[in-house]
């Protein structure tokens, strides 16, 4: 989710093109899917381009794995991730109050059709009003019976080219709780929140205590990273490689069983 990962993805999609089996998309084209090698610590068909020598309870621990992804990474081939063993997925729908990622429609409809969980998120834009941005939200994502939970994605922008500000913690809190509120009037049930670790810190991120937090940790257990404070998924890389993704994507699990995510879903979704 983080937005200078752009360039890097860009670059990624023409470096492994060619490496592995090929997926015919719209007009005929073909894409290539990159040759995976299992990396440790994670689940037996995914890799990482970037891998992490993990330390105490790895990823791979964890049942419940899932995506998230956004323009990146194109439209991807659910059917072929859903058998790989993606259990959910959050997508990309807004940025600010009046940017749609063009691969949001896509994406929505093609997990549908392949059984996979998934939720729309949204990446905050510091120079435009929350209502505006919840508004642009609700108009675009629509309102669907066993959708997931909406995510605010809450992150500095230190790479936008138009709005690089950061508002007092009090102010980024306030604002959080506007777009929130209009989402769960809108959709029914409570949004999740995303965030990465100096974000969380600096803004005391923990005080919003009635929401399901949505954590990026790469380099460490979240345990580790956001001391005493509890999660509910873990986004523990952005170079991950997943059959039917065919550029790095960012990989995430749920904090319990199986059985937990289920009732998890059972309660959260739409």
């Amino acid at each position: 989710m983080i937005r200078r990962g752009m360039i890097a993805a860009l670059a990624s999609a023409l470096l492994l093109a060619g490496c592995g089996g090929d997926s015919e998309i719209g007009g005929g084209e073909t894409r290539s899917q990159p040759v995976i090698r299992h990396a440790p610590g994670l689940p037996a068909a995914f890799g990482d381009a970037d891998p992490h020598g993990w330390e105490g309870r790895t990823p791979a621990s964890y049942p419940v794995h899932g995506l998230d992804t956004a323009r990146f990474q194109g439209q991807v081939d659910w059917d072929r991730a859903r058998a790989a063993g993606v259990r959910f997925a959050w997508i990309k729908a807004t940025e600010g109050g009046d940017l749609l990622d063009p691969e949001f429609r896509g994406n929505w409809r093609g997990a549908g059709r392949a059984g996979v969980p998934r939720g729309a998120y949204h990446f905050y834009y510091w120079c435009r009003p929350a209502a505006e941005q919840a508004a642009w939200f609700i108009r675009n994502v629509p309102k669907e019976a066993g959708a997931l939970p909406p995510v605010l994605d809450m992150e500095w922008t230190p790479f936008s080219p138009t709005c690089t500000i950061r508002p007092p913690a009090e102010t980024v809190r306030a604002e959080a709780l506007i777009f929130l509120r209009a989402l769960e009037r809108h959709y029914g049930t409570k949004p999740v929140i995303y965030s990465t670790p100096d974000f969380f810190e600096r803004n005391e991120m923990y005080r919003l205590r009635s929401y399901d937090f949505w954590l990026r940790s790469t380099a460490g257990h979240p345990s580790r990273t956001y001391p005493g404070h509890p999660w509910t998924f873990w986004q523990y890389t952005g170079t991950g490689l997943v059959p039917g993704v065919y550029t790095k994507v960012d990989i995430n699990i749920f904090n319990g069983s199986a059985a937990a995510f289920d009732r998890w879903l059972a309660t959260r979704r739409q």
